[in-house]
């Protein structure tokens, strides 16, 4: 055998093996049922535009009539009082939105904008404070405009004020050389109707997407404070801690699980705070409209939609809708690419925060939520996120330098369920990537991480998360 060919035979060889290599390598990331996001009793196999509106796999036929008629009165607006649709009025008197749908479009994640960018949708809130705490610890409202800003209103009310935003142009460079571009935003309000707003602290929210929901709510205590590590003792540079709140239905703090901020303990007081809070719809939870003393003084008189104005057994179909909603299963989860991605997204410690699974604890509300391996890719804890990021506003034990790990299942479907791809608590962030690079705090080693990498392989992570 000539020289020549001997080499081109070891070359081969070893290419081969280092081909296998990377494949063991490769396949040893792929996990077993890796795909069932919501595990195997909440994933739906759906990449349409309704991958997000799809119910639990093995709901009962009682529990499906709950589901469709949860769905109705989510979907469908509410009407003023008094109406001869009396289950649906006593919409306002002032309001962010006239349904649930209004803000999260098939129960995705709410576009910000009207159009293109351009003017603030109903998708957007804001939430106001000032400083000190109410008698539970929650954030104390302004006194002119309340815990949340309404730009809407119903005829003969006058509507909060209005609402702008303005970007300014952020430009940045990654090590390698490309470039980049992110957007700050600068909000402002104007013709308000109740006076001014003095030292008002506002945080600005976009309805995040509802799949899951009920599988979060069904994560223990136990399991989120696993997690906790306050004083950094790994010294990864991620503490992460848990905020408790108000629980109104049982009178107590209990830990936080859902929200921007954690802020809010399950699905019911999520859900009733919604309809109290950006509908203006009364509840056995909360049976007080949202509106300020002078508000009350100018609009306590209007006809209502009854005492509470949603009764209980259709809220608590509603709540069981959102609950039920199941979580759309990965896409092409054994792709080299995205094993890859997944990869160098664990070796940067995304995953830190971002943890690839945990399971649900006992439950029976539906019983189908209990004892599954999830993967959210969410701790469910609050972490200094730096401050760009910060709205310098607390909300119980949160402070306005932290927020929830947004969880990413779903996210890839995102743009085909809801037209769009802005991420963020505020929708500043146009893409994954625009997102990955505002993380500041507990999140800069990994965003550092990022942005060491070679362009090919930034490519691949994004690749991952876009299957998640």
């Amino acid at each position: 055998m000539n020289k020549f060919l001997t080499f081109f035979l070891g070359s081969c060889l070893l290419l081969t093996v280092y081909a296998c290599k990377e494949n063991t390598d490769l396949e040893t990331l792929q996990e077993t049922d890796e795909e069932f996001s919501g595990g195997r009793e909440g994933t739906v196999f759906d990449e349409t535009f309704n991958a997000f509106g799809n119910a639990l796999v093995n709901l009962s036929s009682d529990e499906t009539d709950k589901f469709v008629i949860g769905n109705s009165f989510n979907r469908n607006n509410w009407v003023i009082a008094p109406s001869s649709t009396a289950a649906r009025d006593g919409l306002g008197p002032l309001l962010n939105a006239s349904s649930c749908a209004g803000c999260h479009a098939l129960d995705g994640k709410g576009n910000p904008f009207q159009s293109d960018g351009i003017g603030i949708s109903q998708a957007m809130l804001f939430r106001l404070s000032i400083q000190g705490q109410g008698i539970h610890g929650e954030p104390k409202d302004d006194p002119n405009y309340g815990g949340q800003f309404n730009p809407r209103n119903i005829p003969n009310v006058d509507a909060e004020g209005e609402v702008s935003v303005t970007y300014e142009e952020i430009a940045g460079k990654y090590p390698d050389g490309t470039t980049y571009s992110l957007r700050k935003p600068t909000y402002k309000f104007t013709n308000l109707n109740y006076g001014a707003m003095n030292g008002t602290m506002i945080s600005p929210r976009i309805a995040p997407s509802m799949i899951g929901m009920g599988l979060l709510d069904a994560v223990s205590e136990k399991t989120i404070l696993a997690n906790v590590d306050i004083n950094d003792a790994n010294g990864d540079g991620i503490s992460g801690r848990a905020n408790y709140v108000w629980d109104e239905k049982n009178q107590k703090k209990s830990i936080g699980k859902l929200g921007w901020k954690a802020n809010q303990p399950n699905v019911e007081q999520q859900t009733a705070g919604a309809f109290n809070g950006d509908i203006g719809i009364t509840s056995n939870l909360f049976p007080n409209e949202g509106l300020t003393a002078f508000q009350k003084q100018k609009y306590g008189n209007l006809p209502n939609g009854g005492t509470p104005e949603i009764d209980e057994t259709t809220l608590q179909n509603v709540v069981f809708y959102i609950k039920s909603l199941a979580v759309p299963a990965r896409r092409k989860w054994t792709d080299s690419d995205v094993l890859m991605g997944k990869q160098l997204f664990i070796k940067a410690n995304c995953s830190g925060c971002h943890l690839t699974k945990m399971e649900t604890s006992e439950y029976d509300s539906p019983k189908y939520l209990a004892k599954q391996i999830i993967r959210p890719y969410s701790d469910l804890l609050l972490h200094d996120m730096g401050v760009d990021l910060a709205d310098n506003r607390p909300d119980f034990e949160a402070t306005g330098l932290e927020w929830r790990t947004a969880p990413l299942w779903g996210i890839g479907l995102q743009k085909t369920v809801n037209k769009h791809t802005y991420m963020l608590h505020d929708g500043r962030a146009r893409n994954v990537e625009e997102a990955i690079l505002w993380h500041g705090g507990e999140g800069a080693n990994s965003k550092n991480s990022y942005m060491k990498l070679s362009k090919d392989e930034r490519v691949k992570v994004l690749k991952f998360i876009d299957s998640l």
